[in-house]
């Protein structure tokens, strides 16, 4: 498995990507710097994405509003069990199945 490291700060990131544009090759930098080409080529595209050059791929934008919805998903499923879970026990305790909440409204 690989180690993991701290982010590169975003200004460097930055810097590395300016100089690519430059004419500096991924490769040069990074026997320059510590990341690898690789890497800087991530960046790269990256860059072009967030600027509108490139289309392959989600904007670092919709890569941040994509985590936020994942994450509300993962705790709205989290909470469904949870309630279907109170449900049932309650069920179990009373001898009664509650009413659906759609069943309440006269549907």
């Amino acid at each position: 498995m690989p180690k993991s490291r701290p982010a590169y700060p975003a200004a460097f990131r930055e810097q590395l990507v300016e100089l690519v544009r430059a004419g500096r090759t991924p490769e040069e930098l990074s026997r320059e710097f510590e990341p690898t080409a690789q890497t800087i080529h991530n960046w790269v595209a990256q860059s072009e994405r967030d600027r509108g050059t490139r289309t392959d791929g989600p904007t670092s934008a919709e890569q941040v509003e994509l985590r936020q919805l994942r994450r509300e998903v993962r705790q709205l499923k989290l909470e469904r069990e949870i309630l279907s879970k109170a449900a049932a026990w309650f069920a179990r305790e009373t001898g009664t199945i509650p009413k659906l909440s759609n069943e309440d409204s006269g549907s």
